[in-house]
Parts: C-alpha cells; sequence; structure tokens
C-alpha cells in the first residue's frame, strides 16, 4: 500500500497482495464450497457418478466468488467504479455462470435423502418459486437491476452503507445465479422453456449491457462523484470520468463476452438434443421396419409365391 490512507494504484499486483477478509462472503462461500463436495462424496458413497466438468465448473464459481470478495479487488471497490464494476462482473455474471454449470440442484435432488427431496421439489415447484423464476422474470432482474442501480440514490447508498453494500453483492449473485439456472437449464427449473427461447433470452441481454456501458461512457459527469472524492483511500491521480470510463468499458465487453458464451453453451446443448432426438427416432424406426419385416417373415409366402 502506499502513503497513510491512500490506496496503491489498482494493478494486477495490488489485487494479487491486497488480500483482505470479508467475514459474511467467506462464510457463504466456504459452505457453498463444504455443501457441494459433501453431496459428492456422498453420491460416489452410494457408488454413482457425479460429472467431474460439473465439479470443476463449480469449484471455477467458488474461485470467482472469492477472487471477487477476498482479494485485493474488494478493497477498491468503494474507491474506484472500475474496481466495483470488476467486482460485479465476477460477482453477477462469470461466477454464477460456473455455478449454474455446476448443476447443483440436481446434485442436492440426488444427494440427499426422500424427505429432502420431497421438500426441495416442493419448494421449486411453489408459486413464489415459479414467479421469481419465470424467465421474463430472471431476465428483467439480470438486464434492468444495473440501470436501477446505477441510475438511482441506490448507488451512492451502497458506497456510504456497508449493509447495503453486502446486500447489492448477494443480489449480484442471486440474479445472475437466477438468469444461468434459467437459460443453461441444467437444473430442474418450475418453467422449461425450448433451446430457441432460452437463445433468445441470452441474446437479448447483449444489447442491455451494450446500452448500459454506453450510456456511462458518454456521461460528461462522474455517477457518485460526491462519494468518490470523499474517500481519503482513493488512489492518487485517478480521475474520476476516466476511471467511470474504464469501467463502462469493461462492462460493456466483458458482459457481451460472457453472452456470447452463454449463447455458444446453449447452442451446444441444443445441437446435442437434436441428436440425441435423431438416434432415438432413427432406433425407433429401425425397431419398426425390424417388426414389419419379422412379421412379413411369420405370414409366410403370399399366394403368388407359391
Amino acid at each position: 500500500m502506499g502513503g497513510v490512507g491512500t490506496l496503491d494504484p489498482l494493478s494486477p499486483a495490488t489485487v494479487l497482495t491486497g488480500a483482505t477478509i470479508d467475514p459474511t462472503a467467506a462464510i457463504l462461500t466456504i459452505t457453498a464450497a463444504v455443501l457441494y463436495a459433501v453431496g459428492v462424496r456422498r453420491l460416489a458413497r452410494r457408488g454413482r457418478r457425479w460429472s467431474p466438468a460439473r465439479s470443476l465448473a463449480f469449484a471455477g464459481g467458488i474461485v470467482t466468488l472469492a477472487v471477487a470478495t477476498q482479494s485485493g479487488l474488494a478493497a477498491y471497490d468503494t474507491v474506484l467504479f472500475s474496481a466495483h464494476v470488476a467486482q460485479h462482473v465476477l460477482l453477477g455474471v462469470v461466477a454464477p455462470l460456473f455455478l449454474a454449470l455446476g448443476a447443483p440442484v440436481t446434485l442436492a435432488l440426488q444427494a440427499t435423502h426422500r424427505h429432502t427431496q420431497v421438500n426441495l421439489l416442493r419448494v421449486l415447484h411453489s408459486f413464489p418459486a415459479r414467479v421469481v423464476a419465470h424467465p421474463i422474470t430472471a431476465f428483467a432482474l439480470f438486464s434492468l437491476s444495473l440501470f436501477v442501480l446505477y441510475f438511482s440514490p441506490l448507488y451512492e447508498l451502497s458506497l456510504q452503507n456497508d449493509v447495503v453494500h453486502a446486500w447489492t453483492h448477494i443480489h449480484f449473485v442471486v440474479v445472475g445465479s437466477l438468469f444461468f439456472w434459467v437459460t443453461i437449464g441444467l437444473d430442474p427449473v418450475a418453467h422449461r422453456i425450448p433451446y430457441g427461447a432460452r437463445l433468445l433470452i441470452v441474446a437479448l441481454t447483449v444489447p442491455f449491457h451494450a446500452f448500459l456501458g454506453l450510456a456511462l461512457l458518454s456521461s460528461t459527469e462522474p455517477i457518485a462523484a460526491a462519494v468518490y472524492r470523499a474517500a481519503v483511500e482513493r488512489p492518487a491521480g485517478v480521475e474520476l470520468l476516466a476511471d467511470q470510463r474504464a469501467g463502462a468499458t469493461v462492462m460493456w465487453l466483458v458482459g457481451d463476452f460472457i453472452g456470447l458464451i452463454a449463447g455458444g453453451i446453449v447452442l451446444a446443448q441444443w445441437v446435442r438434443d437434436e441428436q440425441r432426438r435423431t438416434r432415438r427416432l432413427d432406433r425407433r424406426l429401425d425397431a419398426e421396419e425390424a417388426a414389419t419385416l419379422a412379421r412379413a417373415a411369420d405370414a409366410g409366402p403370399g399366394p403368388g409365391e407359391r
């Protein structure tokens, strides 16, 4: 770190060396990792195999959450807009995508006892869950939450109030996980939508990130300027508007990139599903043809063939 009350300029080195501990985030992240590991181990004891790729994806989500909340990045998220955006992208987009690919709900349904499975399914199919997990709701929360945050007093409040700040982080993770839970579709959901609809929903989020990034890039007045100028730990020499534009660029580019990745995943799932349908249809047609030939053989030669 630099002088008294002043952070060094944000860099990969400060992210790595300026680690900080967020107890609440650490407890929640470790709990999620432990529960997932216990579920995988319980399945293994029952002689059932859980996909290593899913475990690796979930681990990637856990690591992303840890980087966002426990690394040096967390020390800058209330004094630099660019650091806040980097943290938001990790919490609200990257980590949820990895977590969704880990299929934690499916693991819970397979690894828990019957009573817990019934209760979990009851929750998943309850009216509140059906409303929250509706594709339109998930899309609206994922796309519009950022506009509400950045263009309302809520953002300044989150910079000044630790409780609001923590709940903002939780909101990022929950809304992002909800969106990818619905669109990636590895776990059971109340509303199972076709792959084409999933791909459309993912594609529609791209212009929202682009529009928000463009709005922040073209702004001539930094958001939360008074709060940032009053931050005593703010790195020296960082101009507010330039920092905002850097953060907006990260939001735009990374948001679109993750959107393309998610779209590619959904498209690959769609292709695999169509291939499975084709194979099932071919097997059924082959079976019907074999049955027809067998019946013809059992019936013997026709009158004109004797």
